[in-house]
C-alpha cells in the first residue's frame, strides 16, 4: 500500500493542511474521513475530506467523474446543500474537503425510530422534505459562472445523503457523481445501491431532474410512515413494484395523515412523471399547507433527533 493510502486513515496524521481525526465511511468509489483544516482561510475548522477508492484513483474514467462532482460541487452554494470548501490533490491523490455536518444523517434517525418504534411528527416529516425541495430548486435552476444552466440530477436523493446538525440545520450532500454516473454507462453500480428511490423512468436509465423530486416524495413516504412505499427482496423485485406503482397508500400506514397531504404524495408518486409536479418549487408549494411552522422548525428538529441519540446525537 502506498504511503498516501496509509496516512489518510491514520488518525492524527498530516494530509497536506488537514489533520485527520477520524474515518467516517466508505462507498462504492470513494472514501471520507474527518480532519481538521491547520492553516489558511478555513484553519480550526472541521472538515469532511472525501477521496476516491485507492483502487479506483487511477482509472481515468472514475478520476474524470470525481473531478465533476468537485467541478459541481464548488458551483452549488445554499444553505441546505453541504458546501465544498476545496478541492485539489496532495501527493496523487484527489480530495474534496466539505462542511462537516456535525449530527446524523436522516437514515440513522429513521432506523432509530423504526427501532424504538418512534413515529416522526407529521409536521416535522413535512418541514424536512421542503427544506429537501427547496435545495433541489436552486440546484436545478443553478448556473455556472458564465451564466450556463447546469442542469443539475442529483440522482441520488436517499436519507443516507440527508444531514441534520446539533442546531436542526437541514443538509442536501453527495452532489455530482450520481448523475454522471447514471449518464456515463455504469448505471447499475447507482441502482444496485439505492433502488427504492429510483422513479420508473430511472429504473430504464432515462435520468431527467424528475427522478430527484419522485425521490424526494420516497423520502416523504418514509418519514410519514418509516416504511418504504415500494417493498421487494432484491432490486428486481423493487423495480417490479415500482414500475407497476404497486404500494402502500400513507393513510392506511399512518391514518392521521390528511387527506389532503397524502394526495400530494399521491400526485408525486404518479406512474406517469407529466402528473406529477413540474418542479421542486411546485412540490415544495404544494406541502406548505400541511407544516405548521411553529411546531416543525429547526430547533425542534434538533431537539428531536437530541431525543433520539441523547448527547451522542
Amino acid at each position: 500500500m502506498k504511503q498516501s493510502e496509509v496516512v489518510l486513515w491514520s488518525s492524527g496524521a498530516r494530509f497536506g493542511h488537514y489533520e485527520i481525526l477520524a474515518p467516517l465511511g466508505k462507498g462504492g468509489m470513494a472514501e471520507v474521513v474527518r480532519a481538521r483544516t491547520l492553516d489558511g482561510p478555513w484553519a480550526g475548522t472541521e472538515v469532511a475530506i472525501k477521496r476516491l477508492l485507492p483502487q479506483l484513483a487511477r482509472a481515468p474514467e472514475y478520476v474524470q467523474l470525481f473531478a465533476k462532482e468537485a467541478e459541481l460541487s464548488i458551483a452549488l452554494r445554499h444553505p441546505n446543500i453541504v458546501q465544498t470548501l476545496d478541492v485539489g490533490a496532495i501527493g496523487g491523490v484527489a480530495y474534496l474537503a466539505m462542511e462537516w455536518v456535525d449530527g446524523r444523517d436522516l437514515g440513522q434517525v429513521l432506523r432509530r425510530c423504526r427501532k424504538q418504534g418512534i413515529a416522526l411528527p407529521i409536521d416535522f416529516a413535512v418541514y424536512l422534505a421542503r427544506v429537501l425541495l427547496e435545495a433541489l430548486e436552486y440546484a436545478h435552476r443553478a448556473e455556472s459562472a458564465s451564466g450556463t444552466p447546469l442542469q443539475v440530477v442529483h440522482c441520488d436523493v436517499s436519507p443516507s445523503n440527508v444531514f441534520i446538525s446539533r442546531v436542526g440545520e437541514v443538509k442536501l450532500g453527495d452532489f455530482g457523481v450520481a448523475r454522471v454516473r447514471v449518464k456515463s454507462g455504469v448505471r447499475d453500480a447507482v441502482i444496485a445501491g439505492k433502488p427504492y428511490y429510483l422513479s420508473p423512468e430511472a429504473t430504464a436509465g432515462e435520468v431527467t431532474q424528475a427522478v430527484d423530486l419522485w425521490a424526494t416524495a420516497v423520502v416523504l413516504f418514509e418519514l410519514l410512515t418509516l416504511e418504504r412505499p415500494f417493498q421487494g427482496n432484491n432490486p428486481q423485485e423493487v423495480f417490479g413494484a415500482i414500475r407497476a406503482a404497486r404500494r402502500a397508500r400513507v393513510r392506511d400506514r399512518r391514518p392521521e395523515v390528511t387527506a389532503g397531504l397524502e394526495a400530494v404524495v399521491d400526485r408525486a408518486l404518479a406512474p406517469d412523471p407529466r402528473a406529477r409536479f413540474p418542479t421542486a418549487g411546485e412540490f415544495a408549494a404544494a406541502l406548505e399547507p400541511h407544516c405548521d411552522e411553529r411546531i416543525g422548525t429547526p430547533l425542534a428538529i434538533a431537539a428531536l433527533v437530541r431525543g433520539l441519540f441523547g448527547n451522542a446525537g
